[in-house]
């Protein structure tokens, strides 16, 4: 059994910058994919910033992100610990969400953690 826990939210002004971090622990692998998405107030959950193959033939995967991110948040994984970070900069009001993380190949979620951008 996977579990996912989401920490480092919290307010900030805009122009700010936030880590989150997702800690793993249960079955999860290495090499198992974990990926950020956030539910804006009144909108869908959306992917916010996932690992991509990177087609080679070595099965490497690079960080892929939503248009609205792009350039701002930046997301890594330290495989050794089972977690992922999303580096957030330039923080936005639009920005403002519960930020969540996924193992698809699980079927599983965080319980969040709410990042509110706010002068």
């Amino acid at each position: 059994q996977v579990q996912l826990v989401e920490s480092g939210g919290g307010f900030v002004q805009p122009g700010g910058s936030l880590r989150l971090s997702c800690l793993a622990s249960g079955s999860l692998r290495r090499n198992d994919a974990m990926n950020w998405y956030r539910e804006r107030p009144g909108k869908q959950r959306e992917l916010v910033a996932v690992f991509v193959s990177d087609g080679g033939p070595a099965g490497a995967s690079r960080p892929s992100y939503a248009d609205s991110v792009k350039g701002r948040f930046t997301l890594s994984r330290e495989s050794a610990e089972n977690a992922v970070y999303l580096q957030m900069n330039g923080l936005k009001p639009e920005d403002t969400a519960v930020y969540y993380c996924n193992a698809p190949k699980y079927g599983v979620w965080g319980q969040g953690t709410l990042v509110n951008v706010t002068s």
